[in-house]
């Protein structure tokens, strides 16, 4: 037999448990100093986080009870100290710390991961001069995002209705704890969100505030959600977190910083007493000085009076050349009276009956002498053209084929018609028409040899062409 049957025999549930115990008992509460490496957030609630050094890697687990605890929220590169206890889980064969509470190794921890956030969002934009607005002189609705149990709302209050009273909204939010950037955000959110003239007024103002406290208390307003939120805000935006010597990333997301919650207040509203004050003494500078301006304007309107003539010596020459021209009027007007009776007398002379009977005899002699020289100017053009065309008409009759015809010749012309001037342009059996002196014509064929058989036709009067020459004839015979 061997030397190991003798040993207990363990299940593997069994053997997990003792291995459990054994790690429970022997760390039963521990802190553990390391980086956040890989960090897991499921919808469950818990967060399931690494711890490591350089050489080696702690799982963690911190339920949700203790997440929604926790001040600062774990970051992935976050130096921290995680304080609990370290358990096995028998399922993988794993050992793990759960975790109840963490805090940073260190405030320098804190710093550099600030530090490197407030870059990151710099190089955003989100905190540039160029996007803050100015705060409004006197708003009428101031809207609070603040704890509405603490101090800072009282103050802030109080502040408001001593310097000027008017309306304050606040919107309650956890300014500690796991949901409290998450709250903020939403209360910057939800004051925009608003709808100018609905049921709840929009607020001209946002002021965000919160009291005094350590880096971890006010490690909720270094979140990125808050930051975004008062970057994002169409409203002006006051941030008043913590004491004038802390500062927190939305206040350079912010519109103005205050250096406390009290001083917010102050900033948003001016001094009801001093405004009225001053709005007195803007009325009696305004009266003064409107008085002061009548009166300058009323000593330069007397100098400027001074330097002008009077009236009489403005109108002393145009009353003068008024009267020249009126003494000047009625002989004028009697003189053109004359002249007009002149010119009519003259024309009705001209329109005297005799007048007119003596112009129409001289107008109809002239017409008779015209009358004439037209009569005698046509009978001469009609006997010079009659001249001309006699002239013409002998000169055509001399140049008549007709004369050569009746010396003896006679005129043969072919089918068409068309003068024969010799015999090649004729072709045998072709018909003729041979014209005589007496107008006889004969039709005849044309044969080889010369002859022909002619037809006699009655004579028949042709009309001479006026502008025959001896070219067109043809062949006369």
């Amino acid at each position: 037999m061997s030397e190991t049957s003798n040993i207990a025999e363990y299940s593997v549930s069994e053997l997990s448990g003792a291995i459990k115990r054994t790690m429970e008992d022997t760390f039963g509460f521990v802190r553990v100093r390391g980086e956040l490496g890989r960090i897991s957030r499921p919808a469950s609630g818990h967060i399931y986080l690494d711890l490591k050094d350089a050489q080696s890697v702690l799982a963690g687990v911190i339920w949700r009870g203790n997440a929604s605890r926790l001040k600062i929220q774990p970051e992935q590169g976050l130096e921290v100290i995680a304080t609990g206890k370290i358990t096995t889980f028998p399922g993988q064969s794993k050992y793990q710390m759960v975790i109840d509470s963490i805090e940073p190794a260190g405030v320098g921890a804190l710093m550099a991961l600030l530090e490197e956030r407030r870059k990151k969002l710099a190089a955003e934009g989100l905190f540039a001069e160029s996007a803050k607005r100015p705060l409004p002189y006197l708003p009428r609705v101031i809207g609070v995002v603040t704890s509405p149990t603490g101090a800072v709302i009282r103050d802030i209050l109080h502040r408001i209705s001593d310097r000027f009273p008017l309306h304050v909204l606040v919107w309650p939010v956890r300014v500690q704890g796991e949901t409290s950037a998450r709250e903020v955000a939403n209360g910057i959110a939800g004051f925009n969100r608003l709808e100018p003239g609905g049921a709840i007024p929009r607020p001209d103002l946002i002021i965000v505030a919160r009291g005094g406290g350590s880096l971890e208390d006010l490690w909720g307003f270094n979140e990125e959600v808050v930051v975004r939120a008062a970057a994002a805000s169409g409203i002006p935006l006051v941030s008043a977190v913590g004491h004038e010597t802390d500062w927190t990333l939305i206040d350079l997301a912010a519109d103005l910083r205050a250096p406390t919650p009290t001083g917010a207040a102050e900033i948003a509203v001016p001094v009801r007493g001093e405004l009225l004050a001053s709005v007195d003494d803007l009325k009696r500078r305004q009266i003064a000085g409107l008085l002061r301006y009548v009166s300058a304007r009323r000593t330069e309107l007397r100098a400027a009076a001074a330097a002008l003539p009077s009236p009489r010596d403005l109108l002393a020459l145009p009353r003068q050349r008024l009267d020249t021209y009126g003494e000047r009027l009625a002989p004028a007007l009697r003189s053109s009276l004359r002249d007009r009776r002149s010119r009519q007398q003259a024309a009705a002379q001209r329109l005297s009956p005799h007048m007119l009977a003596r112009s129409v005899s001289i107008a109809r002699e002239r017409l008779d002498g015209l009358s004439a020289r037209a009569t005698r100017a046509h009978a001469n053009r009609l006997a010079r053209e009659r001249a001309r065309l006699d002239s013409s008409a002998k000169l055509l009759d001399s140049l008549s084929y007709k004369n050569v015809l009746a010396r003896g010749y006679a005129l043969v012309r072919d089918d068409a018609g068309t003068p024969v001037r010799s015999a090649g342009q004729v072709a045998p059996g072709a018909r003729l028409a041979i014209e005589f002196g007496d107008d006889t014509r004969l039709d005849a064929l044309a044969v080889s040899d010369g002859a022909a058989a002619p037809t006699v036709r009655k004579p028949r009067k042709t009309r001479p062409k006026a502008t025959a020459t001896p070219k067109d004839q043809g062949s006369l015979f």
